[in-house]
Formats: C-alpha cells, sequence, structure tokens
C-alpha cells in the first residue's frame, strides 16, 4: 500500500481563486508590486477613452474597448505591461532598457515607472486596435 506524505493531499487540492475585479487582483497583490501596479494602471487609465473598461482576462487585469486592449499584471521582482507583440516592435528602441519578450515589457519593481513611455504604448495599442476616435474637425 501507497503512503502518503504529510500535506500531500492538501498541496495536490489547492484551488486557487481567480479574482472577479480588477479591486480583488490589486487586494491579493502583496507590496511593493501592489504599489507599482496602482501606478501602473492609472498610467494606461490616462491614455485611454473614459470609456474603456477594467475587466479580469486571462486571470490578470486588463483595459477593454470593444475588444482587450492591453494586459497586466504583477510577479515578484515586477510589473508587466502586455500591450501586444506589434506594440513593442514599434518602440524596440525606446524597450532597449526593459526586459521584453513576444507581448510583454517587465518594469523592475525597484525602479520608477516610465510612466510617458508606457502612455506612447497604450496610445499606440488603441490606435492598432481601430478603436481609436476620429479626430475633431
Amino acid at each position: 500500500m501507497k503512503t502518503k506524505r504529510p500535506g500531500a493531499e492538501a498541496a495536490t487540492n489547492k484551488v486557487k481563486v481567480s479574482p472577479q475585479s480588477v479591486d480583488e487582483y490589486l487586494a491579493a497583490t502583496p507590496q511593493p508590486a501592489r504599489a507599482q501596479l496602482v501606478k501602473l494602471r492609472s498610467a494606461i487609465r490616462s491614455a485611454l477613452p473614459a470609456e474603456a473598461t477594467q475587466v479580469i482576462s486571462y486571470k490578470i487585469p486588463a483595459f477593454k474597448l470593444k475588444k482587450i486592449l492591453v494586459w497586466f499584471a504583477a510577479f515578484q521582482d515586477h510589473c508587466s505591461l502586455f500591450p501586444t507583440a506589434a506594440v513593442l516592435q514599434q518602440f524596440k528602441s525606446e524597450l532597449a532598457g526593459y526586459k521584453t519578450s513576444k507581448g510583454t515589457v517587465q518594469f523592475p519593481l525597484d525602479k520608477p515607472l516610465p510612466v510617458p513611455l508606457i502612455k506612447k504604448l497604450v496610445k499606440a495599442r488603441l490606435a492598432s486596435s481601430g478603436n481609436q476616435r476620429p479626430p475633431k474637425v
């Protein structure tokens, strides 16, 4: 007969509860990541039209306007912005000092957020999504 090590059953039966709202996600995020994430959220919000909404998508926060525009999330040593690979390619030279992968850029928790760059990335994503309002004449 097999013997189970103590606690093995509890470890395998753990169910992580997915956040139901962005505020719930933020509340569950430990400091210092939470403070950085709040700043990131604010920078994103300021670059989007007022009608953009916050949602949870893929278990992380996102902003949506007809469709998801950008995702953002906190990790142990950084916060990430997910504006799509095409947007990151467009700003490749400006992102040279940051760790990037196919569709994400990482902002270390121990450095200030580059708010102007974040706004540029979000505005570029908005424009590429087809959701940008036509200019007023």
